[in-house]
């Protein structure tokens, strides 16, 4: 039989409890088996740079290669790179026992602080769409079944399970969903995940439009939708809308609400039926009805993989700054190198979240400084300042001995009810706050329990002790009985929501006292739960003193600086663009004393380098590289790599110049997306106003001279146009550049872009090679959303290509004319209810016109008249547009459609 005859016989015999209970997760990661027929369990687990597998036995994150995050592999501008990424995730997704990696994630960078965009790929709709592709290409070709998210306009965590994205319906196609459209007509992912949020009033999960008729229908396809974890907030609207998959499973209770809703005729079986059908189908994409299953790769960390991830993080480096060529370092010229920051000893390699993978290593800056630095260069380290963010775990070291056994760590006490107090059903020693399975009693697991934590801490030096406080569920640290960080919140959280945002306290402490630490947890009907308590021991007074000092006496002072460890992350956005604790401070202390001054940033998103911009030579975007993070910045900064990272997003100068701003983070439950579609660069140059870096941009350490544009044919009508454009090398040293593709429409009837990507390519040249790129473009590319008439429509008229190196570098312009599309594909249907002007626009249109109302020349009020509606001026200038004339006028116009 057929994989299809197979399918249909399957659902036959299903009875239709079965059927439901196959639409319903069997738990956090797995579908419902259905044994008596031997339909086996799917497994999915969360990417999307990585393999973030839980452990069914231990309920620990198993290891992973930690690769580059979403907007580092965007910054490669590599789609052939971003594929290799995918095969190599498939490999260890099915290493995992898995089927199905939650990712790719290619929502748009709306604000630089979202808090997933360290996870999302760019600003750009057309740049996003082309690594969706790769990477489910990629993965999927491995049979490994990707699922893209979050469907759609999750563009912020800001109150994510409530808020109602309001958009309007061009942005929706132009800029929200066009990525998920190239994805899923390109490279047909198995499975697409709906997002949390409303769009325009709707829950995304119970989008019937969104789903059903257009991802589905107009789309095309052929997977199963399922919902973001807790994100059905309606089982039987879910349904009816289109979403195939609800999870998790949290009980059957949830296969009784929808079985009785399909009983009761709020939704069909036949609804079922075609949900049932597609799991099946991927089911048996992922082979779990092969007789013969292929071997399991090994868990064990991968060579291949390991390389793949420098390679990666390299071509994710991207130069925005290097006045006087201060990089790559000269070996031969510089003695001593200051390394500063406290960057440079911790590897900050990911954002926080569903997203966050545990390493099987992560390199830090300093230790590959260290491993590549020749010695003939003094390599000498100072911290400077604190980083915030989350800090190192609260180590027991600190910590005076429980108990006779001279156990240093906590007194951990667990209570089966919401407050810890009274007698605690179970009690150990731990060396640090966790709720590991080790930890918890099993009878708590799945219940609402409490717990404290007490020890006695030892003050190493005399300071301000600064806490920092993760969790699901409540939680509050005291020292000698005084809350200093306080997570109580009145209400439990969604379900399925990452821990809340670090939450900061101090305490001043003196060397060599004891005080007495307690932590106090509440899982009060979260549906999950999880603890992390750190500590920053403070540093010396001159701390940042001996920094500076570092940085006069040396050749070059390097200062690593960025944004903390899940201080970037799901659930929750950033407060603003600032680099956190003291880190502008020392950036401008060290750079006053040393004019050779670089700044390595490790962020996902854009931060404000405006206060010391001006005073470093340098600047080097690392991003969060993933786990070969110190190699990949060394391997640049020493110049065995030259940069080829581009910007996927704009950094702006301030946060009050982006376009989302005055909309942002919203209220009331709303957010509304008032700038359309000029998102990013769009908006920049629609009013004229200059970014700190552009869409686009990154420098190299050769230089790149661009010539002889050619654009064929000059005139377009249902063919392929083709665009050429020679690329060399103009420097001593090889090197990568990303050649543009950028249009322009002359003249549109609708508002539009100054320039939209349209194209690019990543070429390779030795030093003085020339090569020749080739860009096509289709009707398809010269069209935008009209919302009158519901469809892509691209107008006839001039249209400007733009090449060059980045959005605001243009290096080279050419011009071809649109004639328009045979069969009037691109006409709008013109009416009495059309503006004057519209129909004048139109050639055919004009004609009628004139037929009507003789020479246009003689029609004195035509530029104030072009305004209004053929209908209109009838009633307000019958004198001049009769109601006759205009009866007249549309019985021709409808001649045209």
């Amino acid at each position: 039989m057929t994989v299809e005859e197979r399918i249909e016989s399957l659902v036959k015999a299903m009875t239709l409890e079965e059927k439901v209970s196959m639409c319903i997760g069997a738990d956090n990661w797995h579908t419902r088996p259905i044994e008596r027929l031997g339909i086996p369990s799917l497994r999915m687990t969360d990417g999307p740079h990585g393999c973030r597998t839980i452990s069914d036995a231990t309920g620990e994150t198993i290891p992973a290669t930690c690769f580059p995050t979403g907007s580092a592999l965007a910054a490669t501008w590599n789609p052939d790179l971003i594929e290799r990424v995918g095969m190599a995730l498939a490999d260890e997704t099915k290493a995992r026992h898995s089927h199905i990696l939650l990712g790719p994630a290619v929502n748009i960078h709306r604000s630089p602080l979202g808090g997933r965009n360290f996870e999302y790929y760019s600003e750009d709709p057309y740049l996003a769409g082309r690594m969706a592709v790769a990477w489910i290409k990629g993965l999927q070709s491995r049979g490994v079944g990707a699922s893209l998210k979050h469907f759609a306009c999750n563009n912020s965590e800001f109150e994510r399970m409530t808020i109602s994205s309001e958009v309007d319906t061009r942005a929706l196609h132009e800029i929200y969903f066009a990525a998920f459209k190239a994805a899923v007509t390109e490279a047909k992912p198995w499975t697409v995940m709906t997002s949390y949020n409303r769009i325009n009033g709707v829950s995304s999960a119970h989008n019937k439009p969104m789903i059903t008729d257009m991802l589905k229908g107009e789309w095309g396809f052929d997977g199963f939708v399922v919902s973001d974890w807790g994100g059905v907030y309606d089982r039987a609207a879910a349904a009816n809308a289109g979403t195939d998959l609800e999870m998790p499973g949290k009980g059957d209770w949830q296969v009784q609400q929808l079985l009785s809703a399909v009983k009761s005729g709020q939704v069909s079986e036949a609804t079922i039926n075609d949900k049932v059908r597609r799991i099946l189908g991927i089911a048996f994409k992922a082979g779990l009805f092969d007789e013969h299953k292929a071997p399991v790769p090994s868990l064990a960390s991968n060579p291949e993989h390991e390389r793949l991830a420098l390679e990666v993080a390299c071509e994710a480096m991207t130069l925005l700054k290097n006045n006087g060529r201060l990089l790559p370092l000269d070996e031969k010229a510089i003695t001593s190198i200051a390394v500063i920051g406290p960057a440079a000893t911790t590897a900050i390699i990911q954002g926080g979240g569903s997203a966050h993978v545990n390493p099987y290593y992560a390199v830090t800056p300093l230790e590959g400084l260290k491993k590549r630095c020749p010695a003939s260069i003094s390599l000498a380290y100072e911290q400077g300042c604190s980083i915030d963010g989350s800090f190192p775990a609260l180590h027991s070291a600190y910590l005076a001995p429980v108990d006779t056994k001279q156990e240093h760590g906590f007194l951990a006490e667990y209570f089966a009810k919401p407050t810890p107090r009274g007698a605690p059903v179970a009690t150990m020693v731990q060396s640090t706050v966790t709720l590991d399975k080790e930890c918890l009693p099993p009878d708590l697991v799945n219940s609402n329990f409490s717990a404290r934590w007490t020890g006695r801490f030892v003050a190493p030096v005399t300071g301000i002790y600064r806490f920092s406080l993760y969790s699901i569920g409540k939680s509050r640290i005291l020292v000698n009985g005084r809350t200093i960080v306080n997570n109580w919140q009145p209400k439990p959280r969604p379900a399925f929501t990452p821990p809340t945002a670090f939450v900061f306290g101090g305490a001043a402490m003196t060397a060599g006292i004891t005080y007495d630490l307690t932590v106090e947890y509440s899982r009060n009907e979260e549906s999950m739960y999880t603890i992390q308590v750190g500590c920053h021991i403070p540093l010396a007074a001159d701390a940042m003193s001996k920094a500076v000092d570092l940085a006069a006496r040396s050749d070059v002072a390097i200062v690593f600086a960025g944004l903390p460890d899940r201080y970037e992350s799901e659930g929750y956005d950033r407060p603003d663009m600032e680099l956190t604790g003291d880190q502008v401070a020392l950036i401008k202390r060290v750079a006053a004393v040393n004019r050779r001054t670089v700044v390595v940033l490790n962020c996902g998103s854009p931060v404000n380098m405006s206060p010391w911009i001006n005073r470093v030579n340098a600047v080097l975007q690392a991003w969060y590289p993933g786990q070969e993070c110190g190699n990949a910045i060394a391997a640049v900064l020493f110049g065995d790599v030259n940069p080829s990272g581009k910007l996927p997003t704009t950094f702006p100068k301030r946060l009050e110049d982006t376009p989302s701003f005055i909309n942002y983070p919203g209220e009331c439950d709303e957010v509304r997306y008032g700038e359309g579609i000029f998102v990013g660069y769009r908006y920049y140059d629609k009013v004229g106003l200059e970014p700190l870096f552009p869409f686009g941009h990154g420098l190299s350490y050769t230089s790149f001279i661009y010539g002889n544009l050619t654009v064929s044919p000059r005139a377009l009508r249902d063919g392929v146009l083709t665009v050429t454009i020679d690329v060399t090398n103009g420097g001593a040293r090889a090197g990568q550049e990303v050649v543009q593709l950028y249009l322009h429409d002359v003249e549109s009837t609708l508002v539009r872009p100054p320039k939209e990507l349209k194209g690019f390519q990543k070429v390779s040249l030795q030093a003085g090679e020339t090569k020749t790129v080739a860009f096509t473009l289709t009707r398809q590319d010269l069209a935008f959303y009209h919302p009158a008439k519901g469809a892509w429509v691209a107008e006839p008229g001039e249209f400007e290509v733009l090449v060059g190196s980045s959005s605001r570098d243009i290096r080279a312009k050419g011009r071809f004319v649109y004639e328009g599309a045979s069969g009037n594909a691109d006409r709008l249907p013109l009416t009495a209810d059309s503006r004057l002007g519209e129909i004048l626009s139109d050639r055919k249109g004009r004609a009628i016109v004139r037929k009507y109302l003789g020479s246009l020349q003689a029609y004195a009020r035509l530029r104030w008249d072009a305004n209004y509606t053929l209908n209109q001026l009838a009633r307000l200038a019958p004198d001049r547009m009769p109601k006759e004339t205009v009866q007249k006028i549309e019985e021709d116009l409808k001649k045209l459609t």
